[in-house]
């Protein structure tokens, strides 16, 4: 028997493949683009604006300088910018809005708690995700597509906690933290990096997001009679615990993790933060060639002194670029899985700042530095090895220019 003709069914046939072809067109896009898309998606307005706005002009200066020298592979990177307005819900919006749009990678939000919400969408695209976020949580989510800009706290926190023990021999601390993903994570970095050292925590100070009155909790800290206190928080916050521990006639050892010294602290801070120690993975007072050129290229574009974030944007982008070289295709999943254990030197790359090297989870590691504020400016006064050379001490700059 011979089936009848139907002309609907041999359209909807069509249909179907007008469908079809449409889907491989449009998951095939990414590659095929003239240009590689780069989505910004940091934090403009609300309590992350200073860090935001440093890391989107390093991620920018980065993507102008490569351009300029014939981009990767052939093609020009395209950069968008959305502002997260600190708020980790509409970052997760915007970074879904940056799939959409079939951008190549992402970079941020700089703020953990945004990450931490909005790094889903992106590993569901397959796309890569570098953000400055510190909290230690963000790569333990067994993401491959996350990649950090900066330190761990997990990596970071033992280079503290080993100065903290070894040169300033502080046996006793007590530990200032702003409770939120950021704060709380540093917390227990901390914590655990010193539970093997005989310097033991006496007072574990919580303070708020955008708390003004800092009375309180540094009353607290000079009631544990400890011989240093550990402020960690954002950086109006920080600004505001050295004024209050000055005010209250605090004279023992300020030590912090990269926010404390920050340029925009010192700014807010003024006098205040004098004295204060912190260790940095990134600076741009540190003396090394590819630094004080990042520095000087900056200051040009910008107009003002840049600090670790805008660091952190910055070298992000060209390790992304030696991914992507290593690759030698545009293949956003082969770029990902080449980060994991990537070493990326200055030699080749002098935009990278510093060697580095990247693990299996995403994190970085490499050198690092302890500053401290004279006269309202960062000064380097120690080398601190990459953490995976524990057994090697804290070296002075001293030692270290040798």
């Amino acid at each position: 028997m011979t089936t009848p003709f139907n002309p609907l069914s041999r359209q909807h046939f069509a249909f179907k493949m007008i469908a079809a072809c449409a889907l491989v067109a449009s998951t095939a896009g990414v590659f095929a683009q003239q240009t590689i898309k780069l989505a910004n998606i940091i934090e403009l307005s609300g309590g992350g604006a200073t860090a935001g706005t440093n890391f989107k002009n390093g991620v920018e200066l980065a993507v102008k300088e490569i351009n300029a020298d014939g981009g990767v592979l052939g093609k020009k990177f395209e950069t968008t910018t959305t502002d997260t307005q600190s708020n980790p819900g509409v970052a997760k919006g915007l970074t879904q809005k940056a799939v959409d749009n079939e951008v190549f990678a992402i970079f941020g939000p700089v703020f953990s708690g945004s990450i931490m919400v909005s790094m889903a969408e992106s590993r569901r695209a397959e796309i890569p995700n570098f953000t400055g976020g510190e909290a230690a949580s963000i790569t333990k989510q067994g993401n491959p597509y996350i990649f950090r800009t900066s330190f761990t706290q997990e990596t970071a926190m033992p280079k503290v906690a080993r100065y903290i023990n070894q040169v300033t021999k502080a046996k006793t601390l007590a530990i200032i933290f702003v409770n939120n993903d950021f704060g709380k994570g540093g917390l227990d970095s901390i914590k655990k990096a010193l539970a093997s050292t005989d310097t033991k925590i006496v007072a574990e100070i919580s303070t708020d997001s955008g708390q003004v009155d800092f009375s309180a909790p540094v009353l607290k800290a000079k009631q544990s009679n400890a011989d240093a206190v550990f402020v960690y928080s954002n950086e109006e916050e920080s600004a505001r615990a050295l004024r209050e521990l000055r005010k209250q006639g605090w004279v023992k050892p300020i030590i912090g993790e990269t926010t404390l010294t920050g340029q925009k602290v010192i700014d807010l801070a003024g006098d205040a933060a004098n004295g204060a120690i912190a260790h940095v993975g990134l600076t741009v007072d540190a003396p090394i060639p590819a630094i004080r050129a990042f520095r000087a290229k900056f200051e040009k574009a910008y107009n003002y002194t840049s600090d670790h974030n805008g660091m952190k944007g910055y070298s992000g982008v060209y390790a992304l670029k030696a991914a992507i070289e290593k690759v030698g295709k545009l293949d956003r999943k082969a770029v990902a899985a080449v980060l994991h254990g990537l070493k990326v030197s200055t030699d080749k790359y002098p935009g990278i700042l510093m060697n580095v090297e990247f693990d299996k989870n995403g994190d970085l590691d490499r050198e690092s530095f302890m500053v401290e504020v004279k006269n309202g400016k960062q000064e380097v006064i120690a080398m601190v090895p990459p953490l995976n050379e524990a057994n090697v001490n804290v070296k002075t700059t001293a030692t270290a220019k040798k």
